[in-house]
Protein backbone atom coordinates (compact mmCIF):
# COMPACT_ATOMS: atom_id res chain seq x y z
CA UNK A 1 0.00 0.00 0.00
CA UNK A 2 1.15 3.34 -1.18
CA UNK A 3 0.65 6.54 1.26
CA UNK A 4 1.92 9.80 -0.27
CA UNK A 5 4.51 11.78 2.27
CA UNK A 6 1.67 14.13 3.00
CA UNK A 7 -0.75 11.23 4.63
CA UNK A 8 2.41 9.58 6.30
CA UNK A 9 2.90 13.17 7.92
CA UNK A 10 -0.41 13.59 8.92
CA UNK A 11 -0.77 10.22 10.11
CA UNK A 12 1.91 11.26 12.62
CA UNK A 13 0.72 14.40 14.01
CA UNK A 14 -2.34 12.13 14.82
CA UNK A 15 -0.71 9.42 16.38
CA UNK A 16 1.84 11.62 18.38
CA UNK A 17 -1.41 13.54 19.38
CA UNK A 18 -3.16 10.84 20.61
CA UNK A 19 -0.61 9.52 22.35
CA UNK A 20 0.24 13.09 24.50
CA UNK A 21 -3.51 13.20 24.88
CA UNK A 22 -3.60 10.10 26.12
CA UNK A 23 -0.70 10.40 28.45
CA UNK A 24 0.69 6.59 26.91
CA UNK A 25 3.75 8.39 26.50
CA UNK A 26 6.68 10.55 28.09
CA UNK A 27 8.25 12.76 25.59
CA UNK A 28 12.13 12.52 25.65
CA UNK A 29 12.21 14.65 22.88
CA UNK A 30 11.16 17.30 20.78
CA UNK A 31 8.28 16.55 18.59
CA UNK A 32 9.94 16.65 15.91
CA UNK A 33 12.38 13.80 16.66
CA UNK A 34 9.26 11.77 17.82
CA UNK A 35 7.18 12.21 14.52
CA UNK A 36 10.36 11.45 12.24
CA UNK A 37 10.30 8.06 14.65
CA UNK A 38 6.48 7.39 14.14
CA UNK A 39 7.28 8.14 10.18
CA UNK A 40 10.48 5.65 9.79
CA UNK A 41 8.15 2.86 11.68
CA UNK A 42 5.39 3.64 9.27
CA UNK A 43 7.64 2.96 6.39
CA UNK A 44 9.29 0.32 7.59
CA UNK A 45 5.76 -1.55 7.93
CA UNK A 46 4.43 -0.27 4.82
CA UNK A 47 7.25 -1.63 3.12
CA UNK A 48 7.45 -4.64 4.46
CA UNK A 49 3.75 -5.07 3.82
CA UNK A 50 4.98 -4.42 -0.23
CA UNK A 51 7.52 -7.39 0.15
CA UNK A 52 5.20 -9.66 1.48
CA UNK A 53 2.81 -9.03 -0.85
CA UNK A 54 5.18 -9.23 -3.72
CA UNK A 55 6.02 -12.52 -2.79
CA UNK A 56 2.35 -14.28 -1.86
CA UNK A 57 2.07 -13.00 -5.81
CA UNK A 58 4.74 -14.50 -7.15
CA UNK A 59 4.14 -17.92 -5.18
CA UNK A 60 0.41 -17.48 -6.44
CA UNK A 61 1.49 -16.93 -10.49
CA UNK A 62 3.77 -19.77 -9.97
CA UNK A 63 1.42 -22.10 -10.02
CA UNK A 64 0.53 -24.61 -12.95
CA UNK A 65 -3.16 -24.21 -12.40
CA UNK A 66 -3.84 -20.65 -13.38
CA UNK A 67 -5.73 -18.96 -10.65
CA UNK A 68 -6.73 -15.61 -12.05
CA UNK A 69 -6.48 -12.97 -9.19
CA UNK A 70 -9.62 -11.28 -8.22
CA UNK A 71 -10.89 -14.65 -7.86
CA UNK A 72 -12.45 -15.71 -4.55
CA UNK A 73 -9.67 -19.12 -4.83
CA UNK A 74 -7.12 -16.07 -5.70
CA UNK A 75 -8.77 -14.11 -2.69
CA UNK A 76 -8.47 -17.50 -0.30
CA UNK A 77 -5.04 -18.40 -0.99
CA UNK A 78 -3.50 -14.58 -0.74
CA UNK A 79 -5.05 -14.44 2.37
CA UNK A 80 -3.53 -17.77 3.83
CA UNK A 81 -0.22 -17.18 2.17
CA UNK A 82 -0.05 -13.47 3.13
CA UNK A 83 -0.62 -14.70 7.36
CA UNK A 84 1.86 -17.20 6.01
CA UNK A 85 4.61 -14.92 5.37
CA UNK A 86 3.81 -12.45 8.40
CA UNK A 87 3.67 -14.90 10.72
CA UNK A 88 7.24 -15.87 9.57
CA UNK A 89 8.41 -12.44 9.81
CA UNK A 90 7.43 -12.65 13.70
CA UNK A 91 4.30 -9.87 12.93
CA UNK A 92 0.59 -9.57 12.68
CA UNK A 93 -0.52 -7.64 10.00
CA UNK A 94 -4.08 -8.14 10.05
Amino acid sequence: MRLSDDKISHTTHVVLKGLLEKNAITPLADDGQIRREIRRVIVKELKLAEDIDAAVTRKLQSYSKKIYEGSSEWEVMYNKFFEEETAKKGRDMS
